[in-house]
């Protein structure tokens, strides 16, 4: 998992609450769980005016003129402001993998909806709460912007810095804040422990051999 230290990058308004998961990722594209390839078919149904399916070439398909991430401003987009409980719905992990592979690395609403927002610490995507005026206002900031509107997140020091200078603080827990910091997936922790595990496999393999056929 690639690490989240500071990100300056272009924001782009998601002005609608309860963006689900199926709207995030449609289910027809469910199949795959190789964790990429997701991020062509990221709000396929919004993106699009056709119907998506896994296998077509989406550079063929008519785009939507009016959807936020298809305009010329928003083009590499890393941060989306959104509005309350982002991400509610079924709790696919393909979510975060979509945003990730899109080349979303931060998301900032009022609230999110809990195994989303647990899913995109685990994906090296970092979900930032703020209370509902403060988004308002970095909505209103975006909208007045003559250019693309780039804040930067420093993880860190838990702030975010808008284009005007303004400095935001938040709050993440410790423990996914260090993670994100080292790159750090649950596969990686665990990693971290590795002459601990083998130590113990061939512990275990002396102490009872029977566990370990053909070992030896």
């Amino acid at each position: 998992m690639d690490k989240f230290t500071q990100l300056t990058g272009v924001a782009a308004p998601m002005d609608r609450p309860n963006v689900d998961t199926d709207a995030i990722i449609p289910k027809q594209f469910l199949k795959s769980i190789k964790r990429s390839g997701f991020g062509p078919n990221l709000f396929d149904e919004w993106r699009y005016l056709d119907h998506g399916e896994p296998g077509m070439d989406n550079s063929k398909r008519p785009i939507n003129p009016d959807f936020v991430l298809n305009l010329p401003r928003y083009a590499g987009t890393q941060i989306l402001l959104a509005r309350d409980n982002f991400g509610c719905g079924s709790s696919r992990e393909h979510a975060p993998w979509a945003l990730l592979d899109f080349g979303i690395r931060a998301v900032i609403a009022p609230s999110f909806a809990d195994i989303f927002y647990n899913n995109c610490f685990k994906n090296g995507i970092l979900p930032i709460r703020l209370d509902a005026a403060t988004v308002q206002k970095l909505f209103e900031a975006e909208a007045a912007s003559e250019q693309p509107w780039q804040p930067t997140i420093d993880l860190q020091a838990k702030t975010i810095t808008t284009p005007e200078g303004e400095v935001i603080a938040f709050e993440v827990d410790d423990t996914r804040r260090h993670n994100l910091l080292n790159g750090l997936d649950d596969i990686g922790l665990t990693l971290q422990h590795v002459d601990d595990i083998r130590a113990y496999e061939q512990r275990r393999a002396t102490e009872a051999p029977w566990l370990f056929p053909g070992r030896g």
